[in-house]
């Protein structure tokens, strides 16, 4: 059990000390802090409190988190899309609607779950997300890099943090934009009431997304957008934040519709240099069906 002692200071009084707590602790959401409180977990001065009690300057907080409980990885037979597969890497277009790594609340059926049975080996390097570099939403399909062992793994990830590998994708976004290109240069962090969103905010972490206009319709645009870094939601924040949320993405803002299920976002391209070899590898697919299927129905409106 991980334990947190924390004073409060000048600027933390009169917080809620669940709001106050999801910001000493940003992978804690506020409604697991909120169930730690009822089980006394969390107590201010030596003493039991309630979720919406008052942070006092100079309280001293003692928060006990439980560990998280271990996941059993097992392998499922589902089938996948793979774009590219060599000894050491292996570029897979993921479906939307899977998630990519097992988590408490979705513990099987993830991408993860179908690459332990189709590899007989990935990097281990990050317990309980065998072979993944990097990650998409649920309801983003795409091309997604995975590594077949450690070697490749750390090359891979030297690469993301070096800002050397290539992610574009496909969006369809309310309003239309009017200049042809852009860059979003806004850092995001984790909403400080909605821990489950990302939004620009001060303090957040620096975060750029190129974006170029490739069709425009009545109310709606297509645009092509390439990450410079790779934040949590990244696209989807960054969008929202010049006003242009993604087509069904009703986290950020977008109206509701009826059209798709879950957010107009694909991941299109990816480039990097192969970690064995150091060519430069680089993959794209079609829209899916999904994704044409929405443009042909902006272009009839339009």
């Amino acid at each position: 059990m991980k334990t947190i002692e924390h004073v409060v200071t000048e600027a933390e009084q009169n917080k809620r000390i669940d709001k106050l707590l999801t910001e000493l602790e940003t992978e804690q959401s506020r409604s697991q802090i909120q169930s730690q409180i009822e089980q006394a977990l969390v107590t201010v001065n030596g003493k039991k409190i309630k979720s919406n009690y008052k942070c006092q300057l100079n309280d001293e907080i003692i928060w006990q988190i439980p560990e998280e409980e271990k996941l059993d990885l097992v392998e499922e037979n589902i089938p996948l899309h793979i774009v590219y597969e060599d000894e050491d890497v292996l570029v897979v277009n993921k479906p939307k609607n899977m998630v990519v790594y097992p988590t408490l609340t979705h513990k099987q059926g993830t991408l993860v779950n179908a690459l332990l049975y189709h590899c007989e080996q990935l990097s281990d390097i990050q317990e309980g997300r065998p072979g993944i570099i990097h990650r998409l939403d649920k309801d983003t399909s795409g091309l997604l890099l995975v590594a077949k062992n450690n070697q490749a793994h750390v090359s891979l990830a030297e690469q993301l943090n070096r800002r050397e590998i290539k992610r574009v994708y496909e969006a369809v976004v309310h309003e239309v934009i009017e200049h042809d290109t852009g860059l979003i240069d806004a850092p995001i962090g984790r909403d400080p009431y909605q821990r489950t969103m990302m939004n620009v905010i001060e303090g957040g972490k620096d975060a750029r997304t190129h974006f170029r206009v490739l069709q425009r319709f009545n109310h709606y645009t297509h645009v092509e957008c390439q990450l410079e870094t790779g934040r949590t939601h990244q696209i989807r924040a960054h969008m929202k934040y010049i006003g242009h949320p993604l087509v069904g993405d009703t986290k950020y803002s977008a109206p509701k519709t009826t059209d798709i299920d879950g957010q107009a976002l694909f991941a299109k391209t990816i480039g990097f240099h192969h970690p064995v070899t150091n060519e430069w590898l680089e993959f794209s697919i079609e829209q899916p069906k999904y994704f044409q299927k929405l443009l042909m129905k902006m272009e009839k409106i339009s």
